[in-house]
């Protein structure tokens, strides 16, 4: 990270400078430090530029010319995602900063870096990679904009844009080059997209181009499905979508890594910190310095993820000697308390594929393998999972093994077996286990591809009866999205009556985040299912988001006139009154103002019940009610 890093090792000019829009920390939860290892056990030099100054090119020239190429990321998250709430409101703080300040790398961070590169270095080779590249490899609706731009590809200038997990690709490319071959003549890496004046003697499929379907709402939702069907490294074929006067043509799919080669990977010497130079702390690092990944991809499916579209939906898992063998490791590294925070990956129980099909036929392009009824040819197999788990619970200095990542109880709830949830709930949960849901309208849920409100009744049910009958009282916390493709204001009720007559207080609530390449972000954009072609309810108005919100979170006083907008406005005031079904009392009844000599000790901090209009303490800190389903 230092000219003075680079002259201890004997290095006068690294074979690649790699810049990122993250602090550095060498942990493989992170792209960058994967990839500099990964080129690093190949032989080749790798330097790293942290979060540039943007405002010139002389940050970006401390190393010099690098011998092959530049390698630019935005880091682990899209620079958008990470500087803007869904309401496209500035974030205040960047868990990927040292010190957790905001600002230190611009909004889309990889055209930016790429152009300052440019600037810098003539005709020096320039290839990008990470979420924010795979995610925008196409044309893609952009929120933050609210227009449809050109794949990234095209904005940043770049030779080649490397897509989902580029281990395969970044290797093949650099051999290459090292071995010769220009910049301009890599066109062929699977896993890559790369510009090209003609497509005539490519086998591929054609997508409209920029143009048609940044004019035409349906020709955009139909390219998407046709994008989102190729996305399998067995069955996938070539895209190519005209920007202008050239094509961007995507390469198929590389082949998701093996176990051996994913334990490769993670068995690199990493140093699980971040760089010295930092004096601050990098609050990322919190949740997954004492992580075990345990696997990649996920054949979930749901639509408002972009894990389909990036790392796919093939499952690679490692090796239980890999990830003991990192468990030992944790135990020796200094803060380790005894508690392994996560084994995980997007969803921490899948360790196999779908179905015994995919690995030959690759995944079927229009089903789903779980979504909102599972595929009859799914194998549910918690076996290996299990036994995992309990070979790490018996190293010496593990105390407690706990599951973080998620798990998909329609999965579980699938198993014939009991073991499975029997392990977690006896040895994995710390009190509460968090679920999403995401909803309770089956409607809605269709349209996130997520199992039926009534399956989540039947694992909460399961899930107490397995605590009691092992002496245990642990909780559920749901995870709840508002304003998601699909959701009115009679459903965003619906699910405001669910969780009064379960109970449940709900502290924070997700707003739908359209964010690039996802089906429900294709939704809000077009107002059509990519999959099915249908027309889609969308909330787009801010107060529309702010009455369904609201409704989630009923029980606040300060809701009160947008809940009862919400009610008036659905025809639904039989919701209003003082009945065991009601969510609000018809108005709010302000307490006269006490006299201060004859004050009972409470009611200056009291507010009406909402059942029964009696006057009920509350406590001066809002607080979430883990309560049982």
């Amino acid at each position: 990270m230092s000219v003075e890093e680079l002259n201890r090792l004997g290095i006068s000019q690294p074979d690649f400078i790699l810049v990122t829009g993250d602090a550095y920390v060498d942990h493989p939860s992170f792209g960058a430090a994967i990839i500099g290892r990964v080129l690093q056990s190949r032989g080749y030099s790798v330097a790293i530029i942290s979060q540039p100054a943007w405002d010139s090119t002389a940050e970006f020239e401390v190393f010099g010319r690098p011998r092959l190429a530049f390698l630019v990321t935005a880091g682990n998250i899209d620079s958008m995602v990470n500087h803007y709430t869904s309401a496209k409101k500035r974030r205040s703080d960047d868990a990927y900063t040292e010190g957790g300040v905001a600002g230190k790398r611009p909004d889309r961070a990889t055209i930016v870096y790429c152009n300052r590169i440019k600037q810098a270095f003539k005709r020096v080779p320039v290839i990008i990679g990470g979420i924010e590249a795979s995610l925008r490899r196409f044309a893609h609706y952009d929120y933050w904009s609210d227009s449809v731009k050109n794949s990234i590809l095209i904005d940043s200038g770049a030779d080649i844009l490397v897509y989902s997990m580029g281990e395969r690709a970044i290797v093949e490319i650099a051999d290459r080059l090292a071995n010769g071959e220009h910049i301009d003549d890599i066109k062929d890496v699977r896993g890559t997209c790369v510009s090209v004046s003609n497509i005539d003697d490519i086998d591929r499929i054609e997508l409209p181009g920029v143009d048609i379907v940044r004019a035409d709402k349906r020709k955009y939702a139909e390219t998407f499905a046709i994008q989102q069907r190729e996305q399998d490294s067995v069955r996938g074929k070539t895209l190519a979508q005209k920007h202008g006067k050239v094509y961007v043509l995507q390469n198929k799919p590389a082949a998701p890594l093996s176990t051996e080669e994913l334990d490769a990977v993670y068995d690199l010497p990493y140093m699980r910190l971040p760089h010295p130079r930092y004096k601050k702390h990098i609050p990322a690092i919190d949740e997954i310095q004492f992580s075990l990944t345990s696997c990649r991809g996920c054949f979930g499916g749901c639509t408002f993820c972009a894990l389909t579209m990036h790392q796919g939906k093939m499952i690679s898992s490692r090796s239980h000697e890999s990830l003991v063998n990192e468990a030992k490791l944790l135990t020796k590294i200094d803060g380790f308390k005894g508690y392994i925070h996560d084994v995980g990956g997007p969803t921490a129980n899948f360790r196999r594929n779908a179905c015994d099909k995919q690995s030959i036929y690759g995944v079927c392009p229009d089903k789903s393998c779980l979504g909102f009824s599972p595929c009859r040819n799914l194998v549910v197999d918690h076996s290996d999972y299990i036994e995992l788990l309990r070979k790490l619970r018996k190293i010496s200095g593990v105390k407690k093994v706990f599951i973080r990542s998620g798990i998909r109880y329609d999965y579980a709830m699938y198993d014939k077996s009991d073991a499975f949830m029997r392990e977690i709930i006896k040895y994995h949960v710390s009190g509460q286990l968090k679920v999403a849901p995401e909803h309770v309208s089956d409607k809605v849920l269709k349209l996130m591809d997520k199992p039926s409100s009534e399956l989540d009744e039947r694992f909460v049910q399961k899930y107490l009866a397995l605590n009691k009958s092992l002496g245990m009282n642990q909780y559920i916390v749901p995870y709840l999205m508002s304003s998601h493709p699909g959701s009115d204001l009679n459903a965003a009720i619906e699910l405001a009556q669910y969780l009064k007559s379960h109970n449940l207080h709900i502290e924070q609530v997700q707003d739908f985040y359209p964010t690039p390449s996802t089906s429900s972000t294709c939704m809000y954009y077009t107002g059509l299912d990519p999959k099915t072609m249908k027309v889609v309810y969308v909330p787009r108005s801010a107060h529309e988001k702010a009455l369904q919100r609201a409704l989630i979170q009923y029980y606040f006083p300060q809701n009160y006139k947008l809940v009862s907008e919400a009610l008036r406005t659905a025809g639904r005031d039989d919701l209003i009154g003082f009945g065991k079904n009601a969510l609000i009392p018809p108005y709010v009844r302000q307490p006269k103002k006490p006299d201060k000599a004859n004050a009972k000790p409470n009611e200056r901090n009291s507010r009406p019940s909402r059942t029964t209009g009696k006057q009920t303490p509350i406590s001066k800190k809002s607080k979430q009610h883990s309560t049982k389903k």
